[in-house]
């Protein structure tokens, strides 16, 4: 069996499809913008690490954080930014 569909009748769909996905960015992006520290799963998500490989990171010092009431670990965008800042690579000339 073979399926033959006009491109055309997709490019709707899929257009649809990126706006939603885009709405979705913009609108998390906004909601992390107004707070002042991240949870380690959102820290984890925007470094693009799983949350244990975050925290690992934490308890082998190479990543600064914060402590809240009842121990809850936060992050600062400033935390995130020197983390990754301390690990770039330079590009070789």
């Amino acid at each position: 069996m073979q399926i033959i569909i006009d491109s055309t009748e997709l490019r709707p769909v899929i257009e649809a499809a990126v706006r939603e996905t885009l709405a979705q960015i913009r609108q998390d992006e906004e909601s992390l913008n107004d707070r002042l520290a991240l949870s380690e799963t959102e820290a984890a998500g925007l470094l693009g690490l799983q949350t244990h490989q975050l925290r690992d990171e934490r308890r082998r010092g190479r990543i600064g954080s914060s402590t809240v009431v009842g121990r809850r670990i936060r992050y600062t965008r400033q935390d995130l930014l020197a983390y990754l800042a301390r690990n770039r690579n330079e590009p070789r000339i």
